[in-house]
């Protein structure tokens, strides 16, 4: 590690569980890089991914956004195309698309969108943008008729998340610019979409660990039982 990342890590108390707006508070001051470093979250969940019904994968539309611009691509035909056009998608298309990623493997977007009539053209591109989390899902809103209204939330800020086979989920919550509160909410409005995805047959303790951290510097643990505490109000 270097000098700058070991003086921040000093930093951080690591036998302690900090509170929510401690840590908010704290992230600013681990800083060392020049530019607007991304936060994200890391929750362990209680969850055994290995079965199907503890295998959470949803989204959550952030209400101060990402701070990031994101490219949206919208595999669709007619009027839904022309709807997404409207709403602000940077891409749209049919074959033409399905052609361009599988023949030029073109991938210079950062979501993609489809109607359900065209999933049997897109589901060709599974081998492609599956591993790169990029395949059009009911589960997380972006297999649907209503494209515009897709289009929008993706542009707001909303993110898509599922849990790995460690039963964590990563999730960017925003820019170390958006300041405490900004950060709070955010955090907030994805550990509540979490919570409200507990499966039923999910035992024990839910949030086993959650930690922020930004691009660069060294994670801060929160205390569990303040989030829960939190998420009950």
């Amino acid at each position: 590690m270097g000098k700058k990342y070991e003086a921040t890590r000093k930093l951080v108390d690591r036998d302690k569980r900090y509170t929510l707006a401690e840590a908010v508070e704290l992230l600013p001051k681990l800083k060392f890089t020049k530019f607007d470093e991304t936060i994200d979250v890391a929750a362990r969940l209680g969850v055994n991914p290995k079965h199907a019904d503890q295998m959470i994968r949803s989204s959550c539309a952030l209400p101060h956004g990402t701070g990031k611009s994101l490219r949206v691509v919208v595999f669709a035909k007619g009027e839904r195309a022309n709807e997404a056009r409207e709403a602000g998608a940077d891409f749209v298309g049919a074959e033409d698309l399905v052609d361009r990623v599988l023949k030029e493997n073109w991938l210079d977007f950062d979501s993609a969108i489809a109607t359900p009539d065209m999933m049997g053209l897109v589901g060709r591109l599974g081998r492609i943008l599956g591993p790169r989390n990029l395949m059009p899902n009911p589960k997380v809103g972006t297999v649907t008729m209503d494209v515009a209204r897709a289009v929008r939330e993706i542009k707001a800020g909303r993110i898509e998340f599922r849990t790995e086979k460690t039963g964590i989920v990563h999730a960017p919550v925003g820019k170390m610019s958006f300041g405490p509160d900004k950060l709070r909410e955010n955090i907030m409005s994805l550990l509540d979409t979490l919570q409200r995805l507990k499966p039923s047959t999910a035992k024990g303790k839910y949030f086993k660990s959650i930690s922020l951290s930004s691009t660069m510097g060294p994670s801060v643990r929160l205390d569990t039982n303040e989030v829960a505490a939190l998420l009950e109000r």
